[in-house]
């Protein structure tokens, strides 16, 4: 009996194991996607789509843009990108890099995903914040019109 008792305390606790390896994880940041209306004077503006990720204080987000093109042909991780994300409870967050796909003139631009670090609760929105994108020795910064939408990235 003492055997039989023990194995199936094993068995479910095996299943209780099991069941929590394969419970689908909470998402650290909401949302994950949000999109901005960002300008970037004489290099162009339009709609832009954020994508955050985050573990534990490390976060990364990526930006990407139709509406903002390659000035010329770019090789991989030839932009060096400050992204820095207004904050409204607390300090700007920064998020820097030299990441980006190789793109040919007039492609759409993608920058990231560009690592920083951030805290529990913080409510970030490049609205209030700028991307400033240095490509061959020229500074270009975007800043956006308006909050994100859905909303600012909530960290957990």
């Amino acid at each position: 009996m003492k055997r039989t008792v023990t194995g199936a305390a094993l068995a479910a606790g095996a299943l209780a194991a099991t069941a929590l390896a394969f419970a689908p994880t909470a998402a650290a940041v909401t949302p994950t996607t949000a999109t901005v209306t960002a300008g970037c004077g004489i290099f162009g503006g339009g709609s832009a789509t954020l994508t955050a990720t985050q573990s534990g204080t490390s976060a990364t987000i990526t930006l990407t843009s139709s509406a903002i093109t390659a000035p010329l042909a770019l090789s991989a991780n030839s932009i060096t990108s400050t992204l820095t994300m207004a904050n409204s409870t607390g300090s700007s967050r920064v998020f820097s890099g030299t990441v980006n796909p190789a793109m040919a003139a007039g492609d759409p631009v993608t920058v990231g995903p560009l690592p920083g670090t951030v805290a529990s609760g913080d409510s970030l929105d490049l609205h209030g914040g700028s991307l400033k994108m240095v490509i061959f020795g020229i500074t270009v910064t975007c800043t956006s019109s308006a909050a994100q939408s859905p909303g600012p990235f909530v960290m957990d």
